[in-house]
């Protein structure tokens, strides 16, 4: 049966004093470490604790392969290609390995969760010294120093290959190192119960567990006390949360608590499930004085039939109803959504029945897939009697569709004064500079690099399908 598991503060001090170890044994001379980061904000959210453990633990990060003495592959095991890029990643260290005998590597993330990308990589990838679960990042720091030890020892086995299954952790205290003094990622919860016919992450990051409110409340406002502009809530179903917790707090109820910190910030926050968003969500966000009337709500299909078969439990019908509730509460609503191309046994009806709803919906942006069968998932050993090359045809007319909408909605902002947040340099001129509006839209703009941070007024003066571009006021 299911147990949620918090770790013990005793658990976390002990990690500590296995970073005091790792310190010790690295302490001849400056160490370096890369982390490489593969898939969603999650594990870009989980690479910023391993990169605070690595610093812990006495390293200094870098992005330079040939100077790391340590590199960690944070992987995804959400589509097939992204799980081929990371083996052929993987696979190509060992080149660097054979220059520096000394050079660990680590492999961790969602892929390695799965038991045959375990397998995989214990038989066929010996560069890897360490793999490891999503499950097992609090105890990062007592894994390496076991990977370490074990690469002096003299026959036996040298390689750790961990990667345990799930046991509903949830962890707090743990040391972050973010990429950004700008954007800050807030995980509130873990885990998925939607069991999605095509989805392998229930299997791979465990059942929904949430955060206690308190623990989430007060790193909110130490982000905002720190100048964070850009706050981001992080779960593979955020308005799910809740569930199991004692207080009795949903997500639009910590969304409003959150909301109640007094500062110049957005919340943002994904991804969601159209099961769970409510009407009383969107009443509060569009009440919100710092929540983004932004909604990235994956629709996947907008045939019945095969939102059956996907196990999404909600209907066309449904999903219309939330979208018009949405824009009742946030008429200035941005709406982002995912879509599957060719589901097993997906008919050019079916299809058509998408484009429609896409039509219907007009969506502001759109992430478009074709369907990657997962191993161990219902999906995967359904009949797929449809062509790669017939996906191809109806993933370019979605694709095609999508872009046009994109293109008229970026158009009708030309001309207009919009309030955006400069979140960092482009490297490239004469747009220097990127912006995000309160709705989530990428404005170019050049300027003074002393505004990334600032909330500015930005006139539109042109656009693409992807971006809108501006001078400030």
């Amino acid at each position: 049966m299911y147990q949620r598991r918090e770790i013990t503060t005793q658990e976390r001090l002990q990690q500590e004093q296995y970073c005091q170890k790792i310190r010790t044994l690295i302490a001849h001379r400056p160490h370096y470490a890369l982390v490489d980061t593969y898939g969603c904000q999650q594990n870009e959210s989980d690479s910023e604790i391993l990169r605070g453990w690595l610093t812990q633990c006495g390293y200094g990060l870098t992005d330079d392969e040939d100077k790391a003495d340590l590199i960690a592959v944070n992987t995804c095991a959400v589509r097939e290609h992204a799980e081929k890029r990371v083996l052929g990643n993987v696979g190509a260290l060992n080149h660097k390995k054979a220059k520096n005998p000394d050079l660990i590597v680590c492999v961790g993330g969602c892929m390695t969760q799965q038991p045959v990308m375990r397998e995989k990589i214990k038989n066929s990838y010996q560069v890897v010294d360490l793999a490891f679960g999503p499950h097992e990042l609090w105890q990062f720091p007592e894994l390496l120093l076991a990977a370490m030890e074990r690469r002096h020892r003299r026959g036996g086995k040298r390689r750790l290959i961990a990667a345990e299954p799930s046991e509903g952790v949830v962890a707090e205290g743990l040391p972050r190192q973010r990429d950004s003094a700008v954007k800050a990622w807030l995980s509130i919860m873990n885990g998925c119960d939607n069991f999605c016919s095509y989805c392998i992450v229930p299997y791979v990051r465990g059942r929904e567990r949430s955060r206690h409110p308190g623990d989430v409340i007060a790193e909110a406002k130490a982000l905002v006390a720190a100048g964070y502009k850009d706050i981001t809530l992080l779960g593979q179903n955020v308005n799910s949360y809740g569930k199991g917790l004692e207080e009795g707090v949903d997500f639009p109820d910590l969304l409003a608590e959150l909301d109640r910190i007094p500062g110049d910030y957005v919340l943002r926050f994904m991804t969601s499930h159209p099961k769970d968003a409510t009407e009383k969500l969107f009443k509060v966000m569009g009440e919100s004085e710092h929540c983004a009337h932004h909604i990235h709500l994956p629709l996947q299909s907008g045939s019945d039939r095969i939102l059956r078969e996907m196990n999404r439990h909600y209907d066309r019908a449904k999903y219309l109803e939330k979208v018009a509730a949405a824009r009742k509460y946030m008429p200035d609503l941005v709406l982002t959504t995912d879509i599957i191309v060719g589901f097993p046994g997906e008919t050019e009806a079916d299809f058509e029945d998408t484009l429609s709803l896409v039509e219907e919906v007009r969506y502001d942006a759109m992430f478009t897939f074709i369907f990657s069968p997962r191993a161990g998932t219902p999906a995967a050993a359904m009949p797929d009697p449809v062509t790669r090359a017939e996906k191809q045809v109806w993933f370019d007319r979605l694709l095609d569709l999508s872009n046009h909408i994109s293109g008229e909605k970026h158009a009708a902002y030309v001309g207009r004064t919009v309030r955006v947040l400069v979140d960092g340099e482009t490297g490239q001129s004469p747009y220097n500079l990127s912006s995000r509006t309160k709705g989530g839209r990428l404005v170019h703009l050049s300027g003074d690099t002393a505004l990334v941070g600032q909330f500015i007024d930005v006139k539109i003066t042109d656009s693409t399908t992807w971006a809108l571009y501006g001078e400030p006021v």
